[in-house]
């Protein structure tokens, strides 16, 4: 018995200790390629970059398998993991540069935006890892044990791909030997801008997820220590975190407007989607961390002060401005004139004004009802907008006979959200508490969004969602506030969770 586990297990060593070497490898070949540009050098890089990631993904279920209770082998992981991390994101940072000075020979704006943002991308890479490492040792010292968490496994299984991806794609040499091998890779180098750089968002915000994680689990024990009692102190730097989301939240609209100029409502909708979860996760993020709370030795807070005033911005930018802004854009841009006669700017206008002024009431409202919005909430109308835009985009890309009836859909569709926005006396629910209460509902509804992401019927499927949440106060009227305000399916959420 001995014997047959100790081939699996000395295989479960050779895939941790051996990624380093293939890393090292696809390194050495990088510089080879930017030297000399030789596209088997290239080929045989990424396929050191493959094997890693295959390894990668391989040998946490051998070690759990076969040596579960090796006391090197965690260790050994996160030490291989730093590595591998080290060398990898350095020379994609550098490949990326050479790229776009010496592989391409008139490079566009988009593709310096996306080497800028991939030497970002590396940086956040690195200094996440060092951060890790950081709060792990701190909590060891303290006597607490460190944990995994779903945001880290996360990562690590998609560092490996993401990795090989852009390694790919930087060191890209076309013309290359007539062999399936450099078939297929050339694939990867020649993927498209605008998929490279939603690969690029999503990984980093997992890194950025993967700091937090960090911080909410050993954040309290690390400000015990640092901010000495002060509470005032303590609640400065825990209002980073919220505030950081916040930025976030108005940096996807933007990025949204950027996907909308190339023509690409799909990847716009999800920016979307992706701010409105920044929308919710601040909120619920200050909520728990208790910033919503004044001290108990201090006067109560005013409702107007610089977080509510950060927050109101960003939902302007994300929720008025660029729902608006890439209306105009499709429309008037690729719309081949069909609606130049109608003042497609003016309703542009309109809506904005009416998502600020949705905004500015619901921040000087006296009386305001916990878990219900007053009107249609400006994320949702968002929503609601952009979906006949995602409908109208595939219309075009088919050349369907359906151009015109989803255009003037969307342009009514903006018209009446700017209205329903404004519409006060309508009591909308409050959706990301309801599915925190309800966990099972926000899952389900995730796995059918990625579903439908990758169908033709995308478009279709979020305007339903939205028309479903437009109706919703025939159903949701009869619950209570106290029951909608709640964030948690618990009874409160003080009692199962302690503030970082």
């Amino acid at each position: 018995m001995t014997n047959k586990i100790q081939l699996p297990a000395r295989l479960a060593a050779i895939l941790v200790y051996s990624r380093p070497a293939l890393v090292f490898g696809g390194m050495i070949c990088a510089i080879a390629v930017m030297w000399g540009k030789n596209p088997v050098v290239y080929t045989v890089g990424v396929s050191f970059l493959i094997v890693a990631m295959i390894f990668d993904l391989m040998d946490g279920w051998f070690s759990a398998r076969f040596r579960p209770n090796a006391p090197l082998a965690p260790l050994a992981d996160r030490l291989m993991d730093k590595l591998v991390y080290s060398i990898i994101f350095p020379v994609i940072s550098a490949g990326m540069m050479w790229r776009l000075l010496v592989s391409e020979t008139d490079p566009t704006r988009g593709q310096l935006l996306n080497a800028i943002f991939v030497l970002v991308l590396c940086v956040t890479v690195l200094v996440r890892d060092s951060f890790a490492a950081f709060m792990r040792g701190f909590a060891i010292r303290q006597g607490g044990e460190p944990e995994s968490s779903e945001y880290n496994r996360m990562r690590t299984i998609v560092a490996a791909p993401v990795s090989a991806l852009l390694y790919a794609y930087a060191f890209y040499i076309p013309e290359g030997p007539e062999s399936w091998i450099y078939f297929r890779i050339s694939y990867l180098g020649n993927v498209p801008l605008r998929i490279l750089l939603f690969v690029e968002i999503l990984f980093f915000i997992i890194n950025l997820g993967s700091i937090a994680g960090y911080c909410r689990k050993y954040g309290t024990a690390c400000l015990d220590e640092l901010c000495f009692g002060d509470q005032l102190l303590r609640r400065k730097i825990l209002s980073v975190f919220p505030n950081a989301l916040t930025v976030m939240n108005a940096l996807m609209g933007l990025i949204a407007v950027f996907f909308a100029y190339q023509g690409r409502m799909r990847e716009s909708y999800l920016m979307m989607i992706g701010a409105a979860t920044f929308d919710k996760l601040d909120g619920a993020l200050a909520r728990r961390l208790g910033l919503t709370e004044p001290l108990p030795d201090e006067a109560p807070r005013k409702k107007i002060n610089m977080g509510s005033i950060m927050d109101d911005l960003a939902d302007a930018i994300s929720f008025c401005m660029v729902p608006a802004w890439i209306f105009y854009i499709i429309l008037s841009r690729f719309g081949d004139d069909r609606f130049a006669h109608l003042p497609i700017g003016w309703i542009a206008l309109f809506y904005a004004l009416m998502g600020v002024g949705r905004l500015v009431y619901f921040t000087l409202d006296k009386t305001p009802i916990p878990g219900f919005f007053k009107g249609l909430p400006s994320p949702a109308a968002a929503m609601l907008v952009m979906s006949p835009l995602v409908i109208f985009d595939h219309a075009l890309a088919l050349s369907s006979q359906r151009i015109d009836f989803w255009g003037m859909f969307a342009i009514v569709t903006m018209v009446f959200a700017g209205v329903v926005m404004n519409l006060y006396p309508i009591h909308y629910i409050h959706l990301g508490r309801t599915m925190s209460r309800h966990p099972w509902f926000g899952r389900v509804n995730l796995i059918l969004l990625c579903v439908s992401m990758f169908t033709p019927i995308f478009g279709q499927i979020c305007l339903g969602y939205m028309i479903l949440y437009l109706l919703s106060p025939l159903f949701t009227w009869r619950i209570h506030p106290e029951d909608a305000a709640r964030e948690s399916h618990r009874k409160t959420v003080a009692e199962n969770h302690e503030p970082v």
